[in-house]
């Protein structure tokens, strides 16, 4: 994504997969990937300085039904994103046509802990193999990890075969499960 632009590293040759990614990161990796527009749109969120990495993605967001604020007036852009937010953001990015779901959540034994406004995009995710979920377990109330939101992005795009093998980061190895999708989303 240096060059593709979705994402970097978090600096010294790292990517940093097992952070957990905020909300900011997130919209900004959704935006990047749908070519950085730019948006006519009045914002009101009193925690996105303007001139911040990740204002115009949220600006984009908003505008787009893809994210709300936390509140009317905030938007908590450092708050950890859980997998539920980051397939809810992912589902109303990618999924602009009307879908029709299969109920494919209940066959996990977290099922339950799925919030209701992400029913749909789990649903979406599940049946269009982008989430896979952990065995028999979703987790979608815990943290989206940068390698779960790169993999989705990746996952979501058809998981394109990488036109690089240049790894520009140690802490991410061949035999990761996201080691693709980091390539990818790096070239």
């Amino acid at each position: 994504a240096q060059e593709k632009g979705i994402t970097g590293g978090i600096g010294n040759g790292l990517f940093g997969p097992n952070q957990p990614c905020t909300r900011a990161q997130i919209v900004t990796f959704l935006w990047r990937a749908a070519g950085s527009p730019v948006v006519n749109y009045a914002m009101n969120m009193s925690d996105v300085p303007e001139g911040s990495y990740y204002a115009e993605a949220v600006r984009w967001a908003l505008s787009e039904g893809i994210a709300t604020g936390t509140t009317e007036n905030t938007f908590s852009p450092d708050s950890e994103c859980t997998r539920a937010q980051a397939v809810a953001f992912l589902f109303r990015y990618a999924a602009s046509e009307a879908v029709t779901l299969q109920e494919l959540v209940s066959g996990f034994s977290d099922a339950d802990s799925v919030p209701g406004y992400a029913l749909p995009a789990m649903n979406w995710a599940l049946a269009e193999e982008i989430v896979q979920g952990n065995g028999s377990k979703l987790m979608p109330n815990d943290s989206c990890t940068r390698a779960q939101m790169v993999t989705f992005l990746y996952r979501a795009a058809g998981s394109p075969a990488p036109k690089s093998t240049v790894n520009p980061f140690t802490d991410v190895t061949a035999n990761d499960y996201y080691y693709n999708a980091v390539l990818w989303a790096v070239e």
